[in-house]
């Protein structure tokens, strides 16, 4: 369903969702402990439906709620033999496929879309080393895996995605021998690796970690059951801060400052570029009189990178935001998408192998934009439409429901008009 949107300016207060990160990581370790658990202030985005999903399908109990799960983990490792269907989720299909291997498994991954472009060699070069048989066709997820993980060494480079190394810190303390995760080159998106560890905390497992180059985990740990609230999503609340930025007058609620999601840090890029986050009586608001080009390193928090270049569009000066080049491999390749948006919308970027270029103005003229099928391309021109001086028109609305199911409620709420064509 497409959308046209007349440019207004947003104003209001909005409850930041859950964090799509924290719940996937809660689900999972509930799942794992034998116990009950209550995992309350859910959104059921389909990202967070795959992976409730994934766990049922490894015979784990779970009872839906409105905005809360009932996890029974003492079921869990009861089916054998399982097809597990991951949808759209990367969180999903590198979390699980070790998980799944706990206990000796037949288990078939399917995907749909770009997830089968989803590099996955990591764990191909675990099942050569440890002897799993496993099969793929190329292109699509059409992945079999029969046997089961080992303790080991594990060496995995610092710049794949850090959800390799989660899904083996998931999986690894259940397994009767100590292992060892050491990373090779300098880590990237840590703070991912740092809500793994929380989480794995909240669940009393321990893993010691040697400044993010070796990470010891003890063997024949045991998950103890835990309720847990899910925290707000600073990669969701990002748009809004951004939108803060660009005059918009928008205060978030349920923002937690102390969190620990690497995303957080847009309010540190805001802030440099002239920005100021202000507490307000029910929540925070970011401000700006004037922005102005900065560099920023996208390396710890690529999910924010589309909506921060909207932020940079309108700053004085030029702006380079490098280290991205994982970008590429998201929903869409995010690097060249986010230069394309701000190019058919009137701005003026440019896209390099690994980084790309801003150059500020004081307008975006609007048009007609895709969204590539992204969530975060989709709500990124949905901010940038209120400082348009024409509609913007996105080709297709409903790939929100990825991450932030109700977007577009948010939005029409703060103001924003559009209708659906």
């Amino acid at each position: 369903m497409a959308i046209v949107i007349t440019p207004q300016q947003l104003s209001g207060t909005v409850t930041v969702p859950p964090s799509k990160s924290m719940a996937h990581r809660a689900i999972i370790c509930a799942s794992l402990a034998k116990g009950m658990s209550t995992i309350t202030n859910i959104e059921y985005s389909k990202d967070i439906i795959a992976t409730i999903s994934a766990m049922k399908a490894l015979g784990t109990t779970i009872i839906e709620k409105q905005d809360s799960l009932i996890i029974d983990g003492s079921t869990t490792y009861t089916n054998h033999q399982c097809e597990i269907d991951c949808f759209e989720s990367g969180s999903t299909l590198r979390f699980m496929i070790p998980v799944s291997l706990v206990h000796h498994n037949n288990v078939h991954f399917m995907g749909a879309k770009r997830l089968g472009e989803r590099p996955l060699n990591g764990f191909y070069d675990i099942f050569d080393k440890q002897g799993i048989t496993y099969s793929y066709k190329n292109h699509v997820l059409d992945l079999d895996i029969d046997g089961q993980l080992s303790s080991d060494i594990f060496e995995i480079p610092g710049d794949v995605s850090s959800q390799f190394i989660s899904g083996l810190l998931f999986a690894l303390p259940l397994l009767e021998k100590d292992s060892k995760i050491i990373i090779t080159s300098p880590l990237e998106s840590k703070g991912y690796i740092d809500l793994t560890l929380q989480m794995l905390n909240q669940f009393n497992i321990h893993v010691i970690n040697h400044d993010y180059q070796e990470l010891i985990i003890p063997g024949h740990q045991e998950y103890v059951s835990h309720d847990y609230r899910v925290e707000a999503d600073f990669s969701q609340a990002a748009f809004y801060l951004v939108a803060g930025a660009l005059k918009n007058d928008i205060v978030l609620k349920d923002l937690n400052l102390d969190s620990r999601q690497g995303d957080k840090v847009v309010i540190d890029f805001l802030e440099k570029m002239g920005g100021k986050l202000i507490e307000k009586e029910n929540g925070y608001q970011m401000t700006c009189d004037r922005l102005h080009g900065i560099v920023i390193d996208g390396s710890q928090c690529p999910d924010i990178i589309p909506i921060m270049a909207i932020a940079c569009c309108f700053a004085q000066g030029t702006t380079l935001i490098e280290n991205i080049g994982r970008l590429r491999i998201k929903e869409c390749d995010r690097l060249k998408a986010t230069v394309e948006v701000i190019h058919a919308l009137g701005g003026n970027a440019k896209e390099y192998e690994d980084s790309m270029e801003i150059i500020g103005c004081s307008h975006l003229k609007g048009g007609a934009v895709s969204s590539y099928n992204d969530h975060r391309m989709a709500m990124m021109e949905a901010i940038a439409s209120s400082r348009c001086q024409r509609s913007v028109v996105i080709d297709n609305k409903d790939c929100v429901a990825k991450s932030y199911p109700s977007f577009w409620d948010d939005f029409k709420m703060l103001g924003g008009t559009f209708d659906e064509c």
